[in-house]
């Protein structure tokens, strides 16, 4: 039965949790706002103020920051007339504050900044740690004018009355809170805290993607969960007893809180009442005896029950109880009592870990762990007075949850200290926010700062298209000779080679009615023959082609041929490019300043091979547009991002100053990857791309690549890592040896811990791989500098797509342009949220046009072919 408890709890917590089904849920799950438990660092003089049922209890507690093991701790307290209790709202605030002046008054004459933690052991909607709305009394309070309203505010008008400007209200929390935070003060945190004593609650850290009440959060955020209303839905039906329905009866509030009554110390006593009426009904107890003192209410209290139940003296005990209500108990009489009191108190036990083990049990689950590992911060006169009620506690929950070891912490003030300790991470948090974002505040760019560099992306495109300006421009804007896309009507066999690195392509493309079919094969080049000379170089290409030709049965067609050559050329026509310098490991001789399509021609003739008719040359960002064109007749516009970054779009010819002619399109090659190399964007770039830029190969040069593309980013965020740590903001501070290997925090590691349904673990899995011992504090941080560099790098390249969709929709004079975007590149396709970010942004910064992205597969090879295709299809009669 314990486990069907344990699973009600489970799905009672789940509706908690869920915005769907919160509203309708026993098990509320209120988030705190807590996000962070102390690391020991945590330091100053803190002021508590503690609302209870009959005074206020003021604390003044000092944190020395060397671990926190032994705070200072001055109290006092100010007993509350039942007329405040009952009274108005703005009364009770005032007599709190009231308290405050006078504790303050023997302890500090300071005007020095106080922060102050309130405990407020009341049901609240919390919507920030300083900001929440009282849901409903209870505990006997029913000031008026209170509930709906926030409480902090209530109170820090309160304070102001009192002239005491220097004191803030830091932060609002429960007594179970308090419990978690004060047992987190050793090396290990707690992550649970459990209240077992005259009512009953819980909290844990949960994962706060899963906390959907709460908004705008990440990593974990303690959860209250105010258990004791479980099973108020009737989920608990089939284990209540008669005498647990007759307590309900009685209380004050029948139907509520169903399991605290199960539990709670405050129910215990009257529980035991009620079976000792019905053994005595039934004549097996106190026969002969008068019960009538049984059923008055309350006259069993919870210390007597825990008195009776203790090993030593239990049964002289019960006698003394018994006899002290005017009962005459036999040996057997006092025995049997003291059995039912141990039953009632096993039982509440057994629950109390039902309830813990399904805690545990979420936690483990949601963190995707084999085992869990947890302290358990513990609570209550049952637990602290009673060792067997422990012993249960702890047993059970092991039974229940065998993947999670729990360890249980006895608290000590977890309301007083608690409540400072909660306070003191609030502002040790707050400081750390402040100089992170101080330090990653370069790399959040505006709409301003997107907007101009959407107009300088147009300036340098202009001068890239000048005939006279092209020489000074950083935008090179290279006519492609491409001047069509595909209309559907293409139809054919067409070659297409593939070179960009050490494996060489060689397919067949098939263009019929019903789609698009391609063969395939890939050719190693040796390092011998990329570095040796380019005849030897042009006549291995040749001899790949002859052998795929023949394999295919193609020796004796005649194929029109498309070249995907990508590396850097000046294109002097469709099927002429001059090889202006190798990358890539590539140095063959006699190369470079020569039409890379002559030399594939020069070796067909060597190889005495005349099925060779090279149609059109190309890039890879060319191919991707064409390749995606085939589908959609719009997609007049190609982006690459991937280890590279570029872009191609179909340009009016009339605008193409460097290309004689004036009617028509014609697709440009934007070679945008060194926009800014100018200094043009001097103005965005950071302290660390500059670091970046200046361990490159390529030092001033492909600036914004260096801002957008996957070869930079990892390094990017390396740079700012190495910053966080060096200002004792990640890490403890520790030194990080393998952080300063260049290259170590590759791109994919940006995409992988961004991942929204990754939990943090797997984060802090993947950074303990580069040897860096992450907490969950820095895993979260971490996280937040990868989305910071990714997200500025979509902005970037949106403000780039930008100005080319506005710049075409002015060519065409149209007020709204609609244009397809083939794209391809890893960081595009395989980050998270690259390409959800990128065209959000270029929604904003270009609202008349409704741009639709299309993912390419295989531009290189299916693009080549393509062009080809189509230059085909223009030169027909």
């Amino acid at each position: 039965m314990l486990q069907v408890v344990k699973s009600r709890m489970l799905q009672a917590m789940h509706k908690g949790l869920s915005r769907q089904t919160h509203a309708e849920a026993n098990v509320r799950m209120l988030p705190t706002y807590i996000c962070s438990t102390p690391d020991g660092t945590e330091k100053g003089d803190f002021l508590v103020v503690e609302l209870c049922q009959s005074h206020v209890r003021t604390l003044w507690v000092t944190l020395s920051g060397d671990g926190n093991h032994s705070p200072q701790v001055t109290h006092k307290i100010f007993d509350m007339q039942q007329d405040i209790v009952q009274g108005n709202g703005e009364a009770l605030f005032d007599f709190i504050a009231q308290c405050v002046h006078q504790f303050l008054a023997g302890i500090s004459s300071s005007q020095q900044r106080i922060p102050l933690g309130f405990v407020f052991p009341f049901s609240c909607r919390q919507t920030q740690l300083d900001k929440a709305e009282l849901i409903s009394w209870s505990k006997g309070f029913s000031c008026t004018d209170v509930e709906g309203k926030d409480v902090v505010q209530l109170l820090q008008a309160a304070i102001n009355k009192q002239e005491l400007y220097h004191v803030d209200v830091v932060a609002l929390m429960n007594d179970t809170v308090g419990t978690m935070m004060t047992c987190s003060m050793g090396e290990t945190p707690c992550e649970v805290a459990l209240i077992v004593g005259t009512g009953t609650n819980s909290c844990f850290m949960a994962e706060a993607r899963l906390v959907e009440m709460a908004e705008g959060t990440s990593g974990r955020m303690c959860v209250n969960t105010e258990w004791g209303c479980f099973g108020d839905d009737g989920t608990l039906s089939d284990i209540l007893t008669p005498y647990d329905q007759s307590v309900d009866q009685e209380s004050s509030n029948p139907g509520e809180k169903r399991f605290e009554k199960l539990v709670g110390s405050l129910y215990l006593g009257e529980i035991i009442r009620h079976v000792l009426i019905a053994l005595a009904t039934e004549k097996a107890l106190f026969h002969g005896s008068n019960i009538t003192v049984l059923r008055s209410k309350d006259v069993l209290k919870t210390q007597q029950v825990l008195e009776i139940i203790s090993a030593e003296g239990g049964t002289a005990e019960a006698r003394r109880t018994l006899e002290a209500l005017g009962l005459q108990p036999s040996e057997r009489d006092c025995c049997r009592v003291q059995q039912v009191c141990r039953a009632v108190v096993s039982r509440a036990a057994t629950l109390c870990a039902a309830g813990l083990a399904a805690i545990l049990s979420h936690m483990c689950q949601s963190r995707e762990l084999e085992r869990l590992v947890v302290n358990v911060g513990v609570d209550g006169e049952l637990y602290r007075d009673h060792a067997r009620f422990r012993e249960i506690l702890q047993n059970v929950t092991g039974l229940l949850a065998p993947n999670c070891v729990a360890t249980l912490l006895p608290a000590v003030d977890g309301t007083g200290q608690g409540a400072a300790i909660v306070t003191a991470v609030a502002l040790r948090l707050a400081a750390q926010r402040r100089e992170v974002d101080c330090l990653l505040a370069p790399l959040r760019l505006s709409r301003a700062d997107l907007e101009r560099v959407q107009a300088l992306m147009r300036q340098e495109m202009e001068l890239g298209l000048g005939c006279e300006t092209n020489a000074n421009a950083s935008v090179r804007m290279l006519p492609t000779y491409v001047r069509h896309t595909p209309n559907g009507t293409e139809r054919g066999e067409f070659l297409a080679l593939d070179l960009g690195g050490t494996n060489f392509r060689v397919l067949v493309v098939r263009v019929a009615q019903d789609g698009i079919h391609m063969a395939s094969k890939v050719y190693v080049i040796p390092t011998t023959i990329m570095q040796g000379t380019g005849e030897a170089l042009f006549d291995h290409i040749m001899e790949c082609i002859m052998d795929f030709q023949l394999k295919e049965d193609l020796m004796e067609q005649t194929l029109p041929l498309g070249f995907t050559f990508s590396f850097p050329c000046q294109q002097l026509g469709l099927d002429k490019a001059v090889l202006l310098t190798w990358t890539k490991g590539f140095s063959a001789s006699g190369c470079v300043g020569e039409d890379v399509v002559q030399l594939l021609r020069e070796a067909a003739q060597r190889k005495q091979h005349s099925g060779l008719k090279v149609v059109a040359v190309v890039n890879d960002t060319v191919g991707t547009m064409m390749s995606c064109g085939y589908d959609d007749p719009k997609c007049e516009i190609g982006l690459i991002v991937g280890t590279g970054t570029n872009a191609c779009y179909m340009e009016e010819m009339q605008n193409v100053g460097t290309v004689e002619g004036e009617q028509g399109r014609m697709c440009i090659n934007m070679e945008w990857g060194a926009f800014g190399d100018n200094g043009c964007l001097d103005h965005i770039f950071t302290s660390f791309d500059r670091l970046v830029d200046e361990k490159t190969i390529n030092v001033g040069k492909q600036r914004f690549e260096k801002l957008i593309s996957g070869m930079y980013l990892g390094e990017i965020v390396r740079h700012i890592l190495l910053a966080l740590v060096e200002k004792q903001l990640l890490f403890s501070s520790k030194p990080c040896p393998k952080l300063q290997t260049k290259d170590i925090f590759q791109t994919k590691f940006l995409s992988s811990i961004e991942m929204d349904a990754l939990p943090l673990q797997q984060v802090q899995s993947t950074l303990q791989d580069l040897e860096l011992e992450a907490s969950f504090e820095d895993s979260m941080l971490v996280k937040e500098v990868c989305q910071t560099v990714s997200t500025r790098a979509a902005q970037l390249c949106a403000a780039g797509l930008a100005a080319v969709v506005e710049k075409m929709r002015e060519n065409r004079g149209l007020d709204q342009l609609a244009v397809s975007v083939g794209v391809d590149g890893t960081l595009y396709k395989m980050h998270p949220h690259f390409s959800r970010r990128l065209q959000q942004m270029l929604q904003d910064l270009a609202p008349n046009c409704t741009v639709t992205f299309l993912d390419s597969k295989d531009g290189s090879g299916k693009g080549a072919a393509l062009v080809a295709a189509v230059a085909c299809r223009g030169s027909e009669p």
